[in-house]
């Protein structure tokens, strides 16, 4: 794995800094901070949840987890744990590259000025007023669906785990279960798709959340 991406990054134009443990990977991210990590939760000397989970008590950076775990629970925990994205073995180049140039859109933006407008494609969403257009139409929205579509947005690109979602809605001491969720965003996708079935914005990751496409 770690030669394969080796060749595919370094031909796209990124310079890899390679971990071959957790403990090398902490003390490498410590010494010389990255852009971005890719980490394989399958590592010789630790697990790659508890890597997440000491490098996000002092780093921000994008992690993005790449692993053969493809169990609901382990994605999950990775993103509980702090990690922005879950790509499970095997992938194309083609979705690794976009999902890298995602996480360092969504990093970018962290780091500046935040906008109160985002824009994805034809759809608008402007967080000062709450208003949302899509191709120039405005959409006429709930209470709980503003708040769902607006948490979303604010951490475009990001997978948001149900649980994380339901409890940012709903609040933390909800009620509503999984299937309440899914009943607001097939909502949300009717008012918002142009093709509800085969969303272009609105995407799941299947059995762990949701997340709102940035193009």
């Amino acid at each position: 794995m770690r030669r394969f991406l080796r060749t595919f990054l370094t031909g796209a134009s990124y310079r890899l800094a390679e971990a071959a443990s957790g403990e090398e990977a902490i003390q490498a991210a410590v010494e010389s901070p990255p852009d971005l990590i890719l980490l394989d939760l399958g590592l010789p000397d630790m697990d790659g949840q508890e890597v997440i989970r000491r490098l996000r008590e002092w780093l921000q950076v994008p992690i993005i987890v790449v692993s053969v775990r493809d169990q609901d629970k382990q994605k999950i925990l990775a993103l509980t744990n702090g990690a922005d994205d879950y790509l499970t073995k095997p992938f194309s180049t083609g979705e690794l590259l976009a999902r890298i140039q995602v996480a360092f859109r969504h990093s970018a933006s962290r780091q500046g000025e935040a906008s109160p407008l985002f824009s994805s494609g034809e759809l608008q969403i402007d967080l000062a007023t709450r208003r949302v257009r899509v191709n120039g139409d405005e959409v006429r929205l709930t209470r709980l669906e503003h708040k769902l579509l607006l948490t979303l947005a604010k951490h475009a690109g990001k997978v948001l785990t149900h649980q994380f979602l339901l409890s940012e809605v709903w609040g933390p001491k909800r009620i509503e279960g999984v299937q309440h969720l899914r009943v607001f965003m097939a909502g949300l996708r009717r008012k918002i798709e142009l093709e509800p079935a085969q969303p272009r914005y609105l995407l799941t990751e299947q059995g762990v959340g949701y997340r709102l496409a940035v193009e």
